[in-house]
């Protein structure tokens, strides 16, 4: 299912009015929505990356993440987007099958893939961080 663009933006629209750009709102209206349209609007041009990881995580990141994640559209978490930087670790975070993937890597290899809802704190238990 394909849900044409302009009524798809008009969507979006209408949610960011009767959430009043509050995150926790936007995600709960976001679970009233079908599937198939949450879906397409959570890897759209018409959301950003941050209201995609708050959707998926329920969680505020600290601001630098939350500050990357503003600077771009949820469809860049199709090919994953450097959210955080530990030592010689990149933390990566994208969206695989509708599941957000958190990647923890040297720069070389990949050290660590967490998914699903508790991937952000489980990758920040990893690193020994608080999330």
């Amino acid at each position: 299912m394909t849900t044409d663009y302009y009524d798809l933006a008009a969507l979006a629209d209408n949610l960011f009015a009767v959430s009043d750009d509050d995150e926790e709102k936007l995600a709960g209206l976001l679970d009233e929505l079908d599937a198939g349209v949450r879906r397409e609007l959570l890897s759209s041009d018409l959301l950003n990356a941050y209201q995609v990881f708050y959707y998926y995580f329920r969680e505020t990141p600290d601001e630098l993440v939350q500050d990357r994640l503003l600077l771009h559209a949820a469809s860049d978490l199709r090919r994953g987007l450097l959210i955080e930087e530990y030592d010689i670790y990149e933390v990566i975070l994208a969206v695989e099958d509708d599941r957000p993937v958190i990647v923890v890597t040297d720069g070389d290899e990949e050290t660590a893939r967490f998914s699903g809802r508790s991937a952000y704190r489980d990758v920040m238990a990893y690193l020994g961080t608080e999330a």
